[in-house]
């Protein structure tokens, strides 16, 4: 079985600032929540954390319409997560909702089903995730157009 190694360098940059480099290149700063003494308009780890789930999922799900030769015409998906506190006070995501939209056309909406199922099933962060991740889908499908 193949392994993969993925890398992430984080650097303090002063006060519950940070500043993150992912191996893949891309740069952000990022900072604790607001309402834990961080800075309004940065990225947070609760919202990395969300995003990772959001963007495997969107990949797996363009993965899956290929394979399933579906014709995507537009996706979007709203991810939501619930953190709740424990007596100890710690805090752990409980669950984690995702809301995609999807539209395709000229397909059933049972083929649109077995591509959501695929994207959940093969999505590496939902399956490595301690929360249970639950997909609340909106599919439209729309008519070939006439040719």
């Amino acid at each position: 079985m193949a392994t993969y190694t993925y890398t992430t360098h984080v650097r303090w940059m002063g006060g519950h600032r940070g500043h993150l480099k992912c191996g893949n290149g891309a740069e952000m700063d990022f900072s604790a929540p607001p309402k834990l003494y961080g800075e309004e308009g940065v990225l947070t780890p609760e919202d990395a954390f969300l995003a990772a789930v959001n963007t495997c999922y969107h990949m797996m799900l363009v993965w899956a319409a290929e394979r399933l030769h579906l014709d995507m015409v537009s996706y979007e998906c709203e991810a939501e997560g619930v953190a709740r506190d424990r007596l100890d006070k710690t805090s752990e995501f409980e669950s984690v909702v995702l809301r995609p939209k999807v539209v395709v056309r000229g397909a059933s909406y049972g083929v649109v089903e077995k591509a959501l199922r695929m994207a959940r099933k093969y999505s590496l962060i939902a399956e490595s995730i301690k929360p249970e991740v639950i997909i609340q889908p909106d599919v439209s499908v729309q008519e070939p157009p006439d040719t």
